[in-house]
């Protein structure tokens, strides 16, 4: 142990089990001038790829001077397949891609993909982190799913997929046949990875203290309002919120708005 926050430099697991190699997608979306800003690497949630970023946040990072760059989690998207993976795993994922970009990455999790970023966290001394819409994981996160969507919920409890669907992710501003599109490209997460969402431990505080921002929509129908609040508190601040979007704001019919506060937040620390 090393500091008062007691990171973990050596984690005999990862040598006595190291994760397996996975072949990873990664999109990615250059600006035309390097103007020194921090790469950005979007992390999806569960059942999501990194096609969600694709659509619009990836290109808008770009046009305004953020190298971007989004990573399917093993087992989702254009990544090889994992049908036994864990959230250990997923972490490594996130890890080994900012790992690979030439300058210190900032962080951005979406709904699981949130919690993996938080463990990710812990092992990658990131320039920032950003939670959007964040599923951090516990009982609390099952009775809220079960209350709101026990059909789609129940199966996934008991190593099926769980099922999301379009009044869940999206408002009523982003058209039907879009937002079904969208809903018809959804993938499922490694069952055990399901359930270590519902038991894992809390995840290390992150390495170095970098600068934490929540933002999420208190319209969401898979994070409720209350959940914002205790993962904002958790790093010592409070959700930015979006009123009126649902939990997949990168798609939804207002996506600017959430991306631009995300950047106009990171432009405000450029020197740290």
């Amino acid at each position: 142990m090393t500091g008062p926050a007691r990171t973990r430099i050596i984690r005999a697991r990862d040598w006595t089990r190291p994760v397996p190699a996975a072949r990873r997608e990664v999109l990615a979306a250059t600006p035309e001038v390097d103007e020194d800003k921090p790469p950005v690497l979007f992390v999806p949630g569960f059942g999501h790829g990194a096609w969600i970023f694709g659509e619009h946040w990836l290109e808008h990072a770009a046009s305004r001077g953020f190298p971007a760059h989004a990573v399917s989690l093993r087992g989702h998207g254009g990544s090889a397949a994992a049908p036994n993976a864990t959230l250990r795993a997923y972490a490594h994922d996130v890890v080994q891609v900012a790992a690979s970009l030439p300058r210190q990455a900032v962080l951005v999790g979406h709904g699981a993909g949130a919690l993996v970023v938080s463990h990710a966290l812990a092992r990658y001394p990131a320039r920032a982190g950003v939670l959007v819409a964040p599923v951090l994981g516990g009982l609390a996160t099952v009775g809220t799913a079960l209350r709101r969507n026990p059909v789609g919920t129940l199966p996934a409890l008991v190593g099926g997929k769980l099922r999301l669907s379009r009044r869940q992710l999206f408002s009523r501003e982003l058209p039907d046949t879009v937002a079904r599109t969208y809903v018809s490209r959804l993938g499922r997460a490694a069952a055990r990875a399901q359930w270590q969402v519902l038991t894992h431990r809390a995840p290390e505080p992150p390495v170095g203290g970098p600068p934490m921002l929540v933002i999420g929509s208190p319209q969401d129908r898979v994070v409720p309002a209350p959940a914002l609040d205790r993962a904002a508190r958790r790093y010592g601040g409070a959700p930015l919120l979006f009123p009126g979007m649902g939990h997949d704001l990168m798609l939804d019919a207002r996506w600017r708005e959430p991306i631009d506060a995300i950047l106009d937040w990171l432009d405000k620390r450029a020197s740290f």
